[in-house]
């Protein structure tokens, strides 16, 4: 059901079902990247332990860390969980906190962009340039940024238009000041 679902429900009306789907896959690569990364710093240090070194393993674990870190920064964005401001404009209502959500969109926006046209330049940069031992490309690994950024760009577009049209706030936001009320912060 939704509550065993991957894909978290809260901030429900700011994303568009059709991209849940995009989440659930990003977060499962997160969950593979992440047991590849462990799997293979283990085995990169017991091999080194009992004088067997794998060389190529270092490869794969940078690639994971990478992959990983930039994979769960995208889902970090439709969740909503990437921004102290986040909690500043729950904080909010009304006109300033469209003023605010749309600043701090429109600033995630343009670090999207930057990161799919830069990430993209240093992508292809990747191709002259090879990883030791197994001689692979680097931007196997650099491809990772421009992708990352596709998505944050998609998910940031997701937010703003179903911002605008329904308004940020959501439940979370009211017990949230509820609880800020009720002496629960700071205490």
């Amino acid at each position: 059901g939704q509550s065993s679902s991957v894909v978290l429900q809260k901030e429900r009306h700011l994303k568009w079902e059709a991209l849940d789907v995009v989440e659930r896959t990003l977060m499962g690569l997160c969950g593979l990247l992440l047991a590849v990364f462990t799997v293979t710093v283990l085995l990169d240090v017991t091999t080194r332990f009992t004088g067997t070194p794998i060389l190529w393993l270092q490869e794969v674990t940078l690639g994971a860390f990478v992959w990983g870190v930039f994979t769960g920064g995208a889902v970090a964005v439709r969740r909503n969980e990437h921004f102290l401001l986040a909690r500043i404009a729950s904080s909010l209502q009304g006109g300033r906190r469209l003023v605010l959500e749309t600043i701090s969109h429109l600033v995630l926006l343009a670090v999207a962009l930057f990161l799919v046209l830069f990430g993209f330049l240093f992508f292809l940069l990747g191709f002259g340039i090879h990883s030791q031992p197994s001689g692979t490309p680097v931007a196997v690994i650099t491809a990772a940024i421009p992708v990352s950024g596709a998505f944050i760009a998609l998910f940031t577009v997701e937010r703003l238009v179903n911002g605008w049209r329904g308004g940020f706030e959501s439940e979370e936001d009211d017990l949230f000041k509820t609880y800020v009320e009720e002496g629960g912060a700071g205490e």
